[in-house]
């Protein structure tokens, strides 16, 4: 028997298992697949530093009205999936007013402002570094008048939150990114932030140093969780895994699996998607077009775009009109090469209404802990809350009591 069974083997849950290892505890890691092969695969592989404000759902009617009439990239959407949806959504909305969002920024803003921090010492431990590069992620506008309010946002949140950046001119831009193709209104260089070069990669390496640490790791259907006894048990493929603790860090899966054991929670999912083009230009920084709602990434593979939100069914068939649009976009700025992949990568991101990820103690049952719902930035934060997940572990008291389970009690749970 283990001590603690971490169910999720992307990033979030590759982190609990090293952080928890960490504090002596005996860990076995189990998922449906190897390390590192769902979310943490195809996300955008940035460590986003800069990011100390969550995305808040719009308010203004004008923007609801050009997301409801799907007039932007930003946002799709299926008509079938919406009614699954109008509680967490609605609740999104609640928690966006300006005086809530600007409360939560200030806790958001401590898991991004220590998240290279925190991941630096498993690079360098799983001799990952050459798969990061920290030349920072410019955020481009194509037109004056937007490049004007990114910029102004930009000194806001510098000023604010101490997130390093840089102001750069059409100009400045033109030199730093030669193979543009058109010339742009300008960018904001956050320079803090770090690139990867293969997010799955890392995700494997850091599982990697966790089994050289003697760490177990178990490809295993991490839905057959049950109680037995005082403790938790998952069948495993040479009989059942069990142990005191177990550790829910599925990302998108975890609110499936829990509803088997009382709890309704609010989660929602924002697909995203991806392609890799080669033979073509490269960026020297990865690059978000704010107009135009995508990012534009080197990768291993070639150039990764990668879209926006849409809101679908889990099991809905894929629809990637967004990423059309995107690739449509980026040809505009890039001589894209020839598509990787024929038919294009797609994933879930598990999206908490109050923004905030759920880390700590469930509310029903002794033993079970919760380590999901980290949005967009799972990649970036998963270090840090599992540091902060295994301290509560082993002290009792939660570091961030806002990131508790117990907050599920305010969101009608």
């Amino acid at each position: 028997m283990s001590d603690v069974l971490v169910l999720g083997a992307g990033m979030v849950g590759v982190s609990t298992a090293l952080a928890l290892q960490a504090i002596g505890r005996n860990v076995v890691l189990i998922d449906r697949k190897p390390p590192g092969r769902e979310t943490s695969y195809g996300n955008v592989g940035i460590i986003q530093s800069e990011a100390v404000e969550p995305y808040a759902l719009p308010r203004d009617l004008a923007t609801l009205g050009r997301i409801a009439l799907k007039r932007g990239n930003d946002v799709n959407y299926h008509l079938d999936a919406l009614p699954s949806h109008l509680r967490p959504l609605w609740l999104y909305y609640w928690f966006s007013a300006p005086e809530r969002h600007k409360a939560i920024s200030r806790s958001y803003a401590k898991l991004a402002l220590r998240a290279t921090a925190d991941h630096q010492p498993l690079i360098t431990a799983a001799g990952a570094d050459a798969l990061i590069r920290k030349t920072g992620l410019r955020f481009v506008f194509r037109t004056a008048p937007a490049f004007e309010a990114g910029t102004a946002d930009a000194e806001r949140v510098s000023a604010e939150y101490g997130v390093p950046m840089r102001i750069m001119d059409a100009a400045e831009l033109a030199t730093a990114e030669p193979a543009l193709k058109s010339c742009l209104g300008g960018a904001v260089h956050w320079t803090s932030s770090w690139s990867c070069a293969d997010p799955g990669g890392l995700t494997q390496a850091y599982a990697k140093l966790f089994a050289e640490r003697g760490g177990t790791i178990v490809v295993a259907d991490a839905t057959t969780l049950s109680r037995q006894g005082t403790g938790w048990t998952v069948a495993g493929p040479a009989g059942p895994l069990t142990a005191k603790d177990v550790v829910v860090a599925l990302g998108p899966w975890s609110a499936l699996l829990l509803k088997a054991f009382g709890y309704q929670i609010p989660l929602f999912r924002k697909k995203g998607y991806h392609r890799h083009f080669t033979g073509g230009d490269t960026l020297n920084v990865p690059m978000f077009d704010r107009e135009r709602s995508f990012c534009i990434t080197p990768m291993q593979a070639g150039l990764r775009i990668i879209t926006g939100a849409e809101i679908a069914r889990f099991d809905a068939p894929p629809t990637p009109r967004q990423l059309a649009r995107s690739e449509e976009a980026a040809a505009e700025l890039l001589d894209l090469g020839q598509p990787v992949e024929a038919q294009p990568w797609s994933g879930n991101r598990p999206c908490m209404p109050d923004m905030l990820p759920l880390v700590g103690a469930a509310p029903l049952h002794e033993g079970l802990w919760f380590h999901f719902g980290h949005g967009h930035q799972g990649f970036t934060q998963g270090p840090t809350t599992a540091a902060l997940l295994a301290q509560e572990m082993e002290s009792g008291t939660s570091p961030m009591p806002e990131l508790s389970p117990s907050r599920l009690a305010g969101l009608g749970v």
